[in-house]
């Protein structure tokens, strides 16, 4: 593996779905891999190579426990920031509990984790963090209004930390999963009355979610993207994972927005 930062590396949400298969990933190329996530049982497994994975339980929206674990861990080299979930439902009905819990991980919790590796990344002149978007964070889903917004979030907030960071010899990329098969499916948490108007429109686009994702890319796809990028020094702003959504986001380039509505409603609703 050709890695131009280092070889200590911090994963969240690392004992499942994409987080996980990064994780291993980076270990399996020798790196030393701190994995965290709230399940996580302590412990570190060695692999051939060199490399190992400890794993630690963290909560990535306790800010306080976030900068301890940095600051016993680190510093590091590369982060691959994992750590989310997901909320579907209308956005009438979305309580708003639901859509704090929302924010609160995928986009404050990444944030709080990236403010506290910068510090040690800025005095070792170089580090690469890897943000785990989504495809929805470019296209928004109807019925994942809040995911996608969080998603839209991170985008974002990468754009302007890339410009910030370049003084600094520190990289960061989004990268853009879409469909892929993880716990994420079974795990979204999903709200609609009984007696909603949206019920028969919420259960068909949920269901066409699901199968989607099931029948989605596997997580190593996103690892394997995640080690490629360690070994460029100057890697893209973002990087949709997998040939098909690649030539998607460049027609979406040139699509009228109506146009690109129609075909989500077509495909969700």
């Amino acid at each position: 593996m050709k890695n131009v930062y280092g070889s200590r590396v911090l994963v969240t949400g690392a004992t499942s779905g994409i987080g996980r298969a990064c994780a291993r990933a980076f270990a399996a190329r020798g790196c030393d891999v701190t994995g965290v996530s709230r399940s996580a049982r302590e412990g570190t497994e060695a692999f051939r190579g060199g490399g190992k994975l400890t794993l630690l339980p963290l909560d990535v929206t306790d800010e306080a426990a976030v900068r301890e674990t940095v600051r016993d861990r680190g510093p590091f080299d590369i982060a691959v920031l994992c750590a989310g979930m997901g909320v579907a439902g209308p956005l009438e009905e979305l309580p708003m509990a639901e859509t704090r819990r929302q924010m609160e991980v995928n986009y404050f919790g990444t944030l709080q984790v990236i403010q506290a590796l910068l510090p040690g990344m800025r005095k070792n002149g170089k580090g690469l963090i890897l943000v785990i978007g989504s495809i929805a964070g470019r296209v928004s889903i109807p019925m994942q209004s809040q995911y996608s917004a969080s998603k839209y979030a991170l985008e974002a907030a990468v754009d302007a930390l890339r410009m910030e960071l370049a003084p600094y010899g520190v990289r960061a990329v989004i990268l853009e999963p879409g469909d892929t098969k993880t716990g994420f499916t079974a795990a979204r948490a999903s709200t609609v009355a009984e007696d909603s108007v949206y019920r028969g429109t919420f259960e068909k686009s949920i269901a066409r979610m699901a199968r989607d994702e099931q029948n989605g890319k596997s997580p190593s796809t996103v690892a394997k993207t995640a080690l490629a990028l360690a070994g460029r020094k100057n890697p893209p702003a973002r990087v949709p994972v997998g040939a098909e959504y690649k030539a998607l986001m460049v027609l979406l380039r040139f699509l009228p927005d109506r146009v690109r509505e129609a075909i989500v409603t077509k495909m969700y609703l």
